[in-house]
């Protein structure tokens, strides 16, 4: 079974979580917790002119970190960033425009990867960010650093944007799986180096996001997904023994078995169509799982919402467990319903 080795007691609810101590009360923090459903965020990303503004301001992008734990008392603070930052210090051109989603050029579709020049100094301020919101945590608040996966960092920077499919990121690794590979293996090794300083700087566990996994074929899956996720994980745990990593493979539904049994994470996350009765049964015993509230749910709020909760307590109860939601939290979510998630999971 992957455990986190090497992590010493804690005050910490969630870092002893994933470190396999199954807690009374579970922890509980939200993916995307940091962000516009709150009138602070809104606020001072209006005040900076953009996202990218913001992410790259040490002390604005730390103030966002640290608002949503002040606000409702999370048990993990996650860095206020985003998956694209390594491309970007990898040398493509990273744009959010209003009502857009972000792009990226020049798009490794039509231009080599050896085109590009590194400017790893662009992540100098994520660094920064990182010392500045540890600094300001308490004792028992865990610091979540991040990275996009390859596989799903790939899309982006094949395509130059976000897609429904990713046909034209699986298209090459069909049409040139050498080429592809390459990909992948420049976008792991600046993951490694970003997810080690990020844990150089205070972070205390990292997760790796894979949004758009569910869309691979078996054997694609295991080249893309997999085989990439592993050597960052065995490289990570190398150069930072003892921090745990949790990996978020997003739609793999029963490939989820293969995942954590071939990358070796310590902890998976599941997204809101996994069965948390199946996942509870089917996955290694004592492996921390973390998920999976349907943010529609949260969205909802009442009954829907205390129901989820509940049904995801009760499924991981003999197991380390850490609530959270199947992804992301969205926009138009109430503040008065993360307020009732968590008092439901405390009061469990």
């Amino acid at each position: 079974m992957p455990i986190a080795t090497g992590i010493t007691a804690t005050t910490k609810p969630l870092l002893a979580t994933l470190s396999g101590q199954r807690q009374s009360v579970p922890p509980v923090w939200l993916m995307r917790q940091a962000g516009r459903y709150l009138p602070e965020y809104r606020a001072l990303r209006a005040d900076k002119g953009g996202f990218l503004a913001l992410a790259t301001d040490p002390e604005a992008a730390a103030e966002v970190t640290l608002q949503p734990v002040r606000r409702f008392g999370f048990d993990a603070a996650i860095l206020f960033s985003d998956i694209l930052m390594v491309p970007w210090a990898m040398g493509q051109t990273l744009t959010f425009g209003a009502g857009e989603g972000p792009r990226l050029s020049p798009a490794l579709a039509d231009h080599d990867l050896r085109s590009l020049t590194p400017v790893p100094e662009r992540l100098d301020a994520v660094y920064e960010t990182v010392r500045r919101a540890a600094a300001m945590l308490d004792g028992e608040t865990t610091f979540l650093g991040f990275a996009g996966s390859p596989w799903t960092v790939a899309t982006y920077m094949v395509a130059g944007e976000g897609s429904r499919d990713q046909a034209t990121a699986r298209r090459l690794a069909y049409h040139d799986p050498a080429a592809f590979a390459d990909v992948l293996q420049a976008i792991a090794a600046q993951t490694v180096e970003y997810l080690a300083r990020q844990v150089a700087a205070g972070v205390e566990a990292v997760q790796l996001f894979d949004s758009w996994a569910g869309s691979l074929s078996p054997e694609q899956f295991e080249t893309c997904v997999v085989q990439p996720n592993a050597w960052i994980v065995g490289e990570l745990r190398r150069r930072c023994p003892g921090v745990p990593i949790i990996g978020f493979p997003k739609g793999t539904g029963g490939k989820l078995l293969r995942y954590v049994e071939g990358t070796g994470v310590d902890a998976i996350g599941l997204d809101e169509t996994v069965d948390p009765v199946w996942a509870a049964r089917e996955l290694p015993a004592g492996l921390p799982v973390q998920g999976n509230v349907d943010p529609l749910a949260l969205v909802t709020g009442g009954d829907a919402l205390d129901r989820a909760v509940d049904c995801v307590i009760a499924a991981f109860a003999d197991r380390p467990h850490i609530v959270n939601l199947g992804h992301g939290i969205l926009p138009d979510t109430p503040i008065a319903n993360v307020d009732r998630l968590l008092a439901r999971v405390r009061a469990a």
